[in-house]
């Protein structure tokens, strides 16, 4: 039954794959589930699998030496964790945390075919080479937001991509949780959040923030 239903998740989430590629991703691989803030990957884990998530949300931290968070991004159903791949391949730990933020599923897939895979299936390297550049991008954009924006505009940046990512404009978000992702202060961003409200572009609730713009 396992091997169905992982067969059936690469068809539906992961359509662009030769059928080939499918049918050996359906006998190699293995379906993980994890609640809500489960760690699928953690700092300085040895990496024996590339995850697929074809259920749920994956968000992934870079951890710094002081302990502190800073959020990268989303990993959504029919993406993949382009760091995995790497520490996979390359048989290195990880450096970033990744944390179930609902209830996820993903298709691990064990570390001793990837060189058979890239190899020998041409939709599985592009793939890989297209997970690899979305994620560049969207470092990029982390970059530029910490080196030339202030904290107000990062802030924005940061709910507008929540709504979109998690497309919802009520973002079940604590203060604490939102400066523990920009690596800023509850009190800054609380602040903040007080003078976006008073400028019409969010309404704070008890439990939640609503998305106005």
């Amino acid at each position: 039954m396992s091997k169905e239903i992982i067969k059936q998740h690469l068809q539906q989430s992961f359509s662009q794959f030769e059928p080939a590629l499918i049918d050996v991703l359906t006998e190699q691989a293995t379906i993980k589930e994890f609640n809500a803030g489960d760690l699928l990957m953690n700092t300085g884990q040895n990496m024996r699998f590339t995850m697929l998530v074809v259920k749920g949300l994956v968000k992934l931290y870079r951890e710094g030496v002081d302990g502190g968070e800073f959020f990268m991004y989303y990993i959504q159903p029919g993406n993949a964790c382009a760091l995995s791949m790497i520490c996979s391949t390359k048989q290195e730990t990880s450096e970033v945390k990744a944390m179930a933020v609902e209830h996820t599923s993903v298709i691990a897939i064990p570390t001793s075919i990837m060189d058979d895979l890239m190899k020998n299936y041409k939709t599985w390297y592009y793939f890989v080479l297209e997970t690899y550049r979305e994620r560049f991008e969207e470092l990029l954009v982390v970059i530029d937001h910490i080196s030339f924006k202030g904290m107000d505009e990062r802030l924005e940046s940061y709910l507008e991509k929540q709504f979109k990512d998690l497309n919802t404009r009520h973002l079940k978000l604590t203060h604490a949780e939102i400066a523990n992702d920009l690596n800023s202060s509850r009190e800054v961003i609380s602040r903040l959040l007080k003078k976006m409200e008073q400028q019409h572009k969010v309404i704070l609730h008890r439990s939640y923030i609503e998305y106005l713009k």
